[in-house]
């Protein structure tokens, strides 16, 4: 049955496969089958032209789709690592830590032991410096992997 289908499609099962895989990255996205779905409907294109020609077998046919899958991802990896590296006029967006630099707070907890909490906001945070007792106020001057590093005001 699935040969009778394929067989009366012709050129058009590069272009079923296409958007089959296209709808796939709708579903379930991650950039990836946007790239494949993209070679299929190429691979359909050029067998809509090519079809009646001796030598456009099925073993051509995989081999430009495979050829063509490659070329997609290849120029879809560097558009996205192109439009990764794009000057924003916000560059901290969802870099909450690195937006606390600079600003001041009182400590909630002592630092003992290079170590204490303030809070900002609504969020208690650990914090590292000099030994500074309870009620200091203090500024942010760095943050290192997730500890805001304070020192007196």
């Amino acid at each position: 049955m699935i040969e009778h289908v394929v067989a009366e499609l012709g050129p058009w099962n590069w272009m079923l496969l296409g958007f089959v895989l296209l709808a796939a990255e709708i579903l379930a996205p991650g950039v990836f089958l946007l790239w494949i779905g993209i070679a299929a409907i190429l691979t359909g294109a050029l067998s809509l032209q090519l079809w009646d020609l001796p030598a456009w077998s099925w073993q051509v046919q995989v081999l430009v789709f495979l050829a063509l899958s490659l070329i997609s991802a290849y120029a879809g990896k560097r558009l996205m690592d192109s439009r990764r590296n794009e000057e924003t006029d916000q560059p901290l967006l969802n870099r909450r830590r690195e937006q606390l630099v600079g600003r001041t707070a009182t400590l909630e907890e002592a630092i003992e032991n290079g170590f204490g909490r303030i809070r900002l906001d609504d969020t208690l945070w650990r914090v590292a410096g000099p030994e500074l007792p309870a009620g200091t106020r203090v500024r942010v001057a760095s943050v290192d992997a997730g500890t805001l590093r304070v020192e007196a005001v």
